[in-house]
């Protein structure tokens, strides 16, 4: 982000909200009207500025290079440099470019969030929303539902510039979104809508539990925080995912009969593929594992259909299926469980301390005050970025072990190699050990590529052609008679 830009951002709050001890209701909405003014604004020109994505696909079709063919002589090393060897110079570094990008991003997210928490609180402004909640109705679950409705749509428009760059502007820069202006900002809204249920439940929860158990809310909230990611994890495939993409079973016999045979095998009790229809917004290939229970499923983007060939589908479903067997969704929810935990104990003491020092300047009345929700999210963002390379390593590693599961139930580790130079369209391929570490959730390209070829090198008997075996075969029969 541009300094100028960050300039901008902080005159724009300075206009808006003047520092004063008292809002009455008509400069409320008066305040209220220029944010939404400016909202349109930047809506309109938006729309004007954009302009169509520019393809940064890595080739479609992507060929075993001769290092990486079977033979005695195979060697792993040199059959991931060959294959990184097909990637052009120029989508490497146009790769390259958007993930590094994406380092700053979660520096410029960081500081932009406390910015408006910061305003929020020393401008008073959260006060004085609690206040008009407090207008509407004492009844506190609504009094605490009125303050999120309030709090959620201005924060929206305050970080509307930042949103539409970084998730509109920028992903067509580097030819990774397909949509126009119009439909992008729809589903935005949706997700506007679904964060408005969703953390309204959740926000209300919390702010009941620490009312009740003025001591022990940070126990009692953590659990019912974990208990409500697993409520959201079980309803998504059928109730959220769908608000924003189709999602149909596939029924391509070439496609499906494989991935279902591999499911059998392993034990998954799999009847059914899914196919999402991914391309109305992006250009990325993925494929997921999603749900909980009953709801989970194995779900591939239209993308991946498209442009992967059947050995890449099979081995990313293979991977997919490594994180059903190996149930990661469950290790996940108990890492969660430690995490959350951690954060709830780190916010009972942080909300405390700094309640004590600026409570009275903040006009917060305690923990159990809807206005103390700026600084709430303010420590829960300090305590994510520092927490940020534990959980990227925990996810690596779980990825790292679905990787290894997908090679030996697809077999296909050529497959597997151009599935990782297809990711390679928005993550780095070859970065650093340390940051590798640090901003990465998935093994980096290079490394499951050389994952891949050196399962190859040890499973070379698999690969031997039929007729170089039924040769050899004959050969050591007329020796045999000789």
């Amino acid at each position: 982000m541009e300094p100028a830009a960050a300039r901008l951002r902080i005159h724009f709050y300075g206009s808006v909200f003047p520092e004063t001890n008292k809002m009455p209701l008509r400069t409320f909405l008066a305040t209220t009207l220029c944010c939404l003014f400016f909202f349109c604004a930047t809506f309109c020109t938006t729309a004007a500025l954009a302009q169509p994505p520019a393809a940064n696909q890595m080739p479609s079709v992507i060929h075993v290079p001769p290092e990486a063919q079977p033979s005695p002589h195979f060697d792993a090393t040199a059959a991931t440099n060959a294959y990184l060897a097909q990637i052009p110079a120029d989508k490497t570094a146009r790769s390259d470019a958007y993930f590094e990008g994406g380092y700053w991003m979660i520096l410029w997210d960081f500081l932009y969030g406390v910015i408006v928490a910061l305003l929020l609180l020393n401008l008073r402004w959260s006060a004085r929303m609690r206040d008009l909640a407090d207008r509407v109705t004492r009844f506190k679950p609504v009094h605490t539902f009125v303050y999120w409705l309030q709090y959620l749509v201005l924060i929206t428009i305050l970080e509307f510039p930042l949103t539409v760059y970084e998730n509109y502007f920028r992903e067509h820069k580097y030819g990774l979104a397909t949509q126009t202006f119009g439909p992008w900002m729809l589903d935005q809204l949706k997700g506007l809508g679904v964060n408005l249920v969703l953390g309204g439940i959740l926000v209300v929860m919390l702010f009941g539990i620490v009312r009740r158990l003025p001591r022990t809310w940070w126990i009692w909230g953590s659990v019912a925080t974990i208990v409500f990611l697993i409520f959201v994890v079980l309803i998504a495939p059928v109730y959220i995912f769908p608000i924003f993409n189709k999602i149909t079973r596939l029924d391509d016999p070439k496609i499906v009969d494989p991935i279902l045979s591999m499911a059998r095998a392993n034990g998954i009790p799999a009847k059914n593929v899914y196919e999402i229809d991914a391309s109305r917004q992006s250009t990325r290939m993925s494929a997921n594992v999603s749900g909980f229970a009953n709801t989970m499923r194995i779900t591939l983007n239209d993308n991946l259909l498209r442009r992967g060939s059947p050995e890449e589908i099979q081995a990313v479903m293979g991977h997919e299926m490594g994180h059903y067997v190996m149930n990661h969704i469950y290790k996940g929810i108990m890492y969660q469980l430690i995490v959350t935990v951690i954060a709830f104990a780190y916010l009972f003491w942080g909300l405390n301390w700094a309640l004590q020092r600026w409570g009275e300047k903040w006009q917060i009345r305690g923990v159990g005050d809807t206005a103390v929700l700026p600084l709430v999210l303010l420590l829960v963002s300090v305590f994510s970025i520092v927490n940020t390379p534990t959980d990227n390593t925990f996810t690596r590693t779980q990825e790292y072990e679905a990787d290894m599961y997908g090679l030996n139930t697809s077999r296909q580790p050529d497959g597997f190699a151009q599935a990782a130079i297809h990711l390679g369209e928005y993550r780095k391929m070859s970065p650093g050990p340390i940051e590798e570490w640090i901003f990465f959730d998935h093994p980096s390209g290079h490394n499951r590529i050389y994952a891949a070829m050196r399962w190859k090198a040890e499973n070379l008997k698999l690969f031997t052609p039929q007729e170089s075996a039924e040769g050899s075969a004959a050969a050591i029969g007329n020796a045999d008679k000789k």
